[in-house]
């Protein structure tokens, strides 16, 4: 088992935390259904996502489509009613499946589409206002000396008029 050290990573970053876990978890994963079933990732617009997965013979009751916590899942369960039936030779695969997409931050799932055997699932990606980039101001040296002589000038004055008594 090969292990990446990413330290690296942490010194010029914050709040990756999570890239670890899911690289770690990606490097671990079962092997043995990543071809099934084949899927496209595709980017339609500039903040817009979809991910198309090729699931021939499977019907909306026999999917169920999850979110949690940045974790897309996608499974597909066939019926018992396949097992009565005897093949000369079956090349569609109707096995259960389960497949998982990792979402980065604010990626929102928006809805699911299944025509033609491909499920379409529609992803959008929207920043919240907080979490845009803005424009932080500098409290400059000018706008300091300018209340420093302002204060200077009303001490001066008053130096002046007790000076005058």
């Amino acid at each position: 088992m090969t292990t990446i050290d990413f330290s690296p990573l942490y010194r010029s970053s914050i709040g990756f935390d999570r890239m670890a876990s899911i690289l770690d978890a990606t490097l671990r994963g079962d092997q043995t259904s990543a071809g099934y079933p084949p899927y496209n990732i595709e980017v339609t617009d500039e903040n817009r996502y979809a991910i198309t997965l090729a699931i021939a013979g499977f019907s909306e009751d026999e999917l169920d489509i999850q979110v949690e916590k940045g974790v897309l899942t996608v499974k597909g369960r066939k019926g018992g009613e396949e097992e009565s039936r005897k093949y000369l030779h079956q090349g569609i695969a109707n096995r259960a499946f389960e497949r998982k997409f990792n979402l980065a931050d604010h990626i929102e799932v928006r809805g699911a589409d299944l025509k033609n055997g491909l499920l379409t699932i529609s992803l959008v990606k929207e920043v919240p206002e907080a979490a845009k980039p803005r424009s932080i101001q500098i409290n400059g040296s000018a706008k300091r000396s300018d209340k420093v002589l302002e204060h200077d000038a009303s001490a001066n004055e008053d130096n002046a008029e007790t000076n005058a008594a």
